[in-house]
């Protein structure tokens, strides 16, 4: 069901895919372009290889309940530009699917007209994602075995 309603939508907020440089790259040419920004700040979370009773993570699966993530995400966005009202862009961007050690799973930018909200801003949109979207972490070791994130 969830890869049906990932498959009919357009999703802003979750990509079946590693998030990539270029996505990333594109976001920041065209935040810049507004001219009343004044900075932006990003946060990239990637896969670690986290040694885990003594097997090495070579990657995580991510699930998610995708249609709640999204309304979630949403509601986080909308938190975030009231509660900031210097904030002009949010963009989130959250990987399902396999992603491997190094490569990006989470992106998230906020630019503002100042940096001090955009970085306090920043760090409260990832806390908020991180302990209220329904997306789950399997990491998989080199022997393809596996542990749920906590």
């Amino acid at each position: 069901k969830n890869l049906n309603f990932l498959l009919k939508m357009k999703s802003k907020y979750i990509v079946q895919r590693p998030v990539n440089e270029t996505d990333m790259m594109q976001t920041i040419a065209r935040v810049s372009q507004d001219g009343r920004v004044g900075g932006q700040a990003l946060f990239l979370g990637q896969v670690r290889s986290d040694k885990i009773d003594g097997k090495t993570v070579v990657a995580i699966d991510y699930s998610a309940y995708a249609e709640m993530a999204e309304k979630k995400m949403l509601e986080i966005e909308t938190t975030i530009f009231n509660k900031y009202t210097g904030v002009r862009h949010i963009e989130i961007k959250h990987s399902l699917g396999k992603v491997e050690v190094g490569k990006a799973s989470l992106f998230v930018l906020i630019a503002g007209g100042h940096r001090v909200q955009a970085f306090q801003a920043v760090k409260e949109t990832v806390d908020m994602i991180k302990a209220q979207v329904p997306i789950w972490g399997k990491e998989i070791f080199e022997d393809n075995n596996y542990v749920w994130k906590k």
